[in-house]
């Protein structure tokens, strides 16, 4: 069985700190055998990390965290950018015209952009899988949710960290067993529903630490942006 991370954030994302050679490191230090970084709309992290991953041992993943108008939907397999703000439907056609799989990540945290605040479970159907362990929870029960919904659905469940700092990458795993140790093979496992999830809480010290730094490098960002619009153009 291969163990694969599908959802961490690099440096590239407004809300992450660590560079794409630490998380490898990370992935690599806990037994990963593969890992996606999904970045918030970027995908240049994702990009090199495909280009470095074997410097490690390890399979890349390329994809991203897109932004859609319902939430946020994982796009693996695919080094295109996917537009932000685009419907839900939309953003699943984009994904799937590249070739890659487009995931839902935490669906019924709402506080978290998950889709389900703006989306009928019914419209939450045409995605390609679910993920139904996010480590970053509190209780536990939008996970819970999440996995009834999948298994009623019969629609393929992943696991992923959401990891915003490097020490985190690996809290949640999907387990696949390919025949073709590749990205491709990979993710058709994922498609076909041949999975397995494993998952660990972030602990919540080291999760209100990720809120709030995410919180301040929002900030910045969103200065350093808004000081980019504002400055003459030379």
């Amino acid at each position: 069985m291969l163990s694969i991370d599908l959802h961490t954030h690099s440096e590239a994302s407004f809300d992450g700190r660590d560079s794409v050679d630490l998380i490898l490191q990370q992935a690599k230090a806990v037994g990963l055998d593969a890992v996606a970084i999904t970045d918030h709309d970027e995908i240049w992290a994702s990009r090199e990390a495909v280009e470095r991953a074997s410097e490690y041992g390890l399979i890349a993943i390329p994809g991203m965290e897109v932004s859609s108008a319902a939430g946020h939907v994982l796009s693996l397999g695919i080094e295109a950018k996917i537009p932000p703000n685009l419907s839900f439907a939309e953003t699943v056609s984009r994904i799937r015209d590249h070739g890659g799989l487009a995931v839902v990540p935490h669906p019924y945290q709402e506080t978290r952009s998950g889709v389900l605040k703006n989306i009928s479970e019914d419209e939450l159907e045409i995605a390609d899988a679910i993920e139904v362990y996010n480590s970053r929870l509190l209780t536990g029960r939008a996970n819970r949710q999440a996995r009834q919904f999948a298994t009623v659905r019969d629609l393929p469940m992943t696991a992923g960290s959401d990891a915003h700092v490097c020490e985190m990458v690996g809290q949640a795993v999907t387990e696949v067993d390919p025949d073709e140790y590749s990205v491709d093979g990979i993710l058709e496992e994922i498609r076909q529903g041949r999975t397995r999830v494993k998952g660990t809480r972030t602990p919540w010290r080291i999760s209100f630490r990720q809120a709030a730094g995410g919180a301040k490098r929002r900030i910045k960002h969103r200065v350093a942006d808004v000081a980019n619009r504002l400055s003459p153009t030379r």
